[in-house]
């Protein structure tokens, strides 16, 4: 299984529904909107690479409000408990 993570820009007030065709699209499982330099990140699963060229190409890239995207292809997945370490990492502050 391949997993790729898209980084979106969209045209103003059109990330939620970008949103919303992403995670109707085979291939995505989740779609965040996120603060910082992108409005979205999607994460995609698919099992060959000319899969996830298609994705990104043929549908994502084509979904309207969509300005630009880059695409991170991930070499390795951590245990789950690793990555709930670390995105925990400063909610102890948070939690008091």
């Amino acid at each position: 299984m391949i997993t790729a993570i898209v980084l979106i820009n969209t045209s103003q007030g059109r990330a939620p529904a970008v949103a919303q065709a992403l995670i109707e699209m085979p291939g995505v499982s989740e779609a965040y909107s996120v603060a910082g330099p992108f409005d979205l990140v999607a994460i995609a699963r698919v099992r060959r690479h000319e899969d996830l060229a298609a994705l990104v190409t043929e549908q994502i890239q084509k979904v309207e409000g969509i300005r630009s995207t880059q695409t991170l292809i991930a070499f390795r997945a951590y245990s789950q408990r690793d990555l709930d370490a670390l995105w925990d990492i400063g909610n102890e502050e948070m939690a008091r």
